[in-house]
Order: structure tokens, then C-alpha cells, then sequence
């Protein structure tokens, strides 16, 4: 039987969030904790690195968005890929706080380019029927990546630092490369159609794994979707909920070292819980995300977060880490790939890169706000209590926001 070749693509986007999941995003809190204690720099300054990436990322993401509407993707991911492994090799010479800065910028540019955005635009394409679990199975990939957490953490206590993120850059690229070549912009390209039901249409489908074809989609542009209110509350809802899971990913780390006493390579352990139950949240989201209200599912998960991200604040005991661990992760496995489903459902896919790339600049705020702001907390307090506190009770709030965002009609 022939194979699908968006399932294909599926796991090609799976296996490279592997890589900036397992590399960079859920290993850079062990940066971040190596680097405080041997050159002294303070969690506010190290922070700017993870602000930096959100922050070109939304500051490229309007045009990223309109060159994917027209251009595709697959070029633009193999350059990404390049710049995600040369970055990484140039953090392993750097000695000054700008260095780490300036290596960063190159990273968040490779990240922009082969990441999360141009390959969640790119399977918009590809799935109708089934695009929330396509977009969940790609995100499974993301999940797994904390498995390689604890690895990266052995490395660096092995061979250092530095050793760990060169060797990192040079299995991006090798990894990475052949995959971004699987990609292809729409599946009339290559004879396909969306779903592939053409291909599969001589094959009886079981009714509870393919769902009821949808009414006909209305193609919103960029503007039109600006002019409704779904789109703002989805942009500030997600926001919202970036706020306390990019100050987690980047300060979970040392407060579990500094502030509940744990080595850097048990509190990569708890992280690399956390990823696991992304996974099973991204599974379980692959089962039900094109039949439950995904809108509901989503203000649920916020709730979700705060209480997880409250367990590993006023953590006692070791079942309260992992109760956080389980909590989090699945709740933003669950909500995560809802978030571009959501607005490929509301607004079509004729332009949906330019509305993804508007609104990555409303995300933004919450990406850059929240490792900052928990880093000044920190310096300011010399933990992380009041920081996650607050950034939980507000994540929690914003639940509000995706139970008012109704569909446009």
C-alpha cells in the first residue's frame, strides 16, 4: 500500500523538533545553569538568549509568513538547518556574555527557519480531515527530545560545555538535511491530494479513525482575520500560555538545583518526565483533537499549566515534582498543536502563513516575558517562588480567552 506522502513529512517535522527540542529548547536550562555557576553571569543576562530567539522569531515571522504563502518551505528549512548547527558551534567558542548573544542570534535564526512555524505551515497544507493529529504526531517529536536532556547533561559533565554544543551543531546538520528535503509545499506537487483520500479511497477507512468530512472552508487573508475577535483571543490566549512554558523550560532547571537542592542531572530527569507526558498529551490529542472542541480543550489545559507549574514551585517531596512534571506536560502536549489547528479551522489556509506570522508577534510577548521576568525575580530574590507564582495565576486566567474565542461566522 502506498504510503501517504504527508505522513511521510510528518515524521521528517517529527525527528527535526527532535533536534531543536533535545538540543536547545529543553537542554537550555542546563546551559543556563553551567554557565551561571563557571563564568558568573546573572539569570537575567543568560535569559536574553531565549528572549532573543522569540523575539527574532516574531520580528521574521510576518515575512517568513508571506514567503511561505508563496514560496514554500523546503529551501527555507535547509537553510535553517545550516544556520540551527553552525550556531551551535560557534556557542562553543564564545568567552563574553555578547558571544553567547551573537551565537544566539544565529540559533534563533536557524530555528525560525526549520522549525515549529514553517513546518506547521507546511502540514496545514497537506491535512484537512486529520490535521490536528497530524500536527500532534509531528509535535510527539518535540516531546520526545526531552529524552535527550539527560544526555545532554551527562555530556556536558563528560566532556564539558563546549564539546556538548559543537558536536551538537554537527548532528543537526547531518540529521537535519536529508530530512528538509522530504518537504514539499502542497500535495498537488507530487500528484497527492490533501488527507490522501484519492489514494486510499479503494480502502475501507473504520469510521472512528476518520472522521466526518468538514463543511467547506472560507480562506480568510491576513486582514479579514485581523478583524474578528477569534483572532486576537487566540493570539493573547496563546501568549499567555508561552509566558509560563518558555520561563519553565528555561528556569525549571536551576530551581530545582538552586532552590530545592537537586543536581543539574536529577532535575533533567524531572524534565525529561515532563517531555514524556507531552507525549502522551500529544497522543492523546491525535485521538481527539478533530472530534472534541479543541477551543474547550485548550482553556482547560491553561488550567492545567498553573497547576503543574504551582506543584514544582512549593515542591516538598518528590512525588510533587512529578506530579508537575505530568501535569505541565500534558496539558501542553494536549494544548500545543490545538493552537495552529485552531486558526487553520477558523481562518483557512490560503494565507495561513501571514496569519500565523501576525500573530507570532502578539506570542512574542509572552515568549520574551516570561523567562525575563523569572530571571529578575530570581537575581531580585535569590529564587523563583514569587516569579512562577505569578506567572501561573496569570496562564490560569488566560483560560478565559480561548473560551471566548468562537469561530468566526
Amino acid at each position: 500500500m502506498k504510503i501517504f506522502h504527508g505522513w511521510r513529512m510528518v515524521g521528517a517535522g517529527a525527528i527535526l523538533q527532535f533536534l531543536h527540542a533535545g538540543l536547545l529548547m529543553q537542554s537550555f536550562g542546563a546551559y543556563v545553569a553551567v554557565l551561571s555557576e563557571e563564568k558568573g553571569w546573572s539569570k537575567t543576562a543568560l535569559s536574553g538568549g531565549a528572549a532573543l530567539q522569540s523575539l527574532e522569531g516574531a520580528l521574521l515571522g510576518p515575512a517568513l509568513g508571506w514567503a511561505m504563502d508563496r514560496f514554500g518551505a523546503r529551501a527555507m528549512i535547509q537553510v535553517g538547518i545550516i544556520a540551527f548547527g553552525l550556531g551551535f558551534m560557534a556557542l562553543s567558542q564564545i568567552d563574553s556574555v555578547a558571544g553567547f548573544y551573537a551565537a544566539f542570534v544565529v540559533i534563533a535564526i536557524g530555528v525560525s527557519l526549520s522549525g515549529y512555524f514553517p513546518l506547521t505551515v507546511t502540514l496545514v497544507h497537506w491535512f484537512r480531515r486529520r490535521r490536528a493529529r497530524a500536527l500532534s504526531m509531528m509535535g510527539v517529536g518535540f516531546a520526545l527530545g526531552g529524552i535527550a536532556v539527560p544526555l545532554v547533561a551527562w555530556a556536558m559533565q563528560t566532556w564539558g560545555w563546549r564539546s556538548t554544543a559543537f558536536a551538537s551543531g554537527v548532528v543537526s546538520i547531518v540529521i537535519g538535511l536529508p530530512l528538509a528535503r522530504m518537504m514539499r509545499r502542497h500535495p498537488s506537487e507530487i500528484g497527492e491530494v490533501p488527507d490522501g483520500i484519492a489514494a486510499a479511497a479503494s480502502e475501507p477507512v473504520p469510521a472512528v479513525d476518520a472522521p466526518a468530512a468538514p463543511p467547506a472552508e472560507r480562506h480568510f487573508t491576513a486582514v479579514e482575520a485581523m478583524r474578528t475577535p477569534a483572532f486576537w483571543l487566540l493570539a493573547c490566549g496563546h501568549s499567555l500560555a508561552v509566558l509560563l512554558v518558555t520561563a519553565v523550560n528555561v528556569h525549571a532547571i536551576s530551581h530545582m538545583k538552586e532552590g530545592l537542592g537537586y543536581t543539574v542531572a536529577q532535575a533533567s530527569f524531572v524534565i525529561t518526565m515532563m517531555m514524556m507526558a507531552q507525549g502522551a498529551g500529544l497522543l492523546l490529542g491525535a485521538a481527539v483533537g478533530d472530534r472534541w472542541n479543541k477551543r474547550l480543550i485548550a482553556g482547560g489545559c491553561m488550567i492545567g499549566h498553573g497547576v503543574g507549574v504551582l506543584m514544582l514551585t512549593y515542591a516538598v517531596h518528590p512525588a510533587m515534582l512529578g506530579a508537575f512534571a505530568v501535569i505541565h506536560g500534558i496539558s501542553w502536549g494536549l494544548r500545543g498543536p490545538f493552537m495552529q489547528a485552531l486558526r487553520a479551522d477558523y481562518f483557512g489556509v490560503q494565507a495561513i502563513g501571514m496569519i500565523m506570522g501576525v500573530s507570532a508577534l502578539v506570542i512574542s510577548v509572552g515568549q520574551v516575558g516570561g523567562p525575563m521576568i523569572a530571571g529578575a525575580f530570581a537575581d531580585a530574590n535569590g529564587n523563583y517562588r514569587t516569579a512562577f507564582t505569578v506567572l501561573a495565576l496569570i496562564t490560569m486566567a488566560g483560560s478565559l480567552m480561548f473560551l471566548l474565542a468562537r469561530k468566526p461566522k
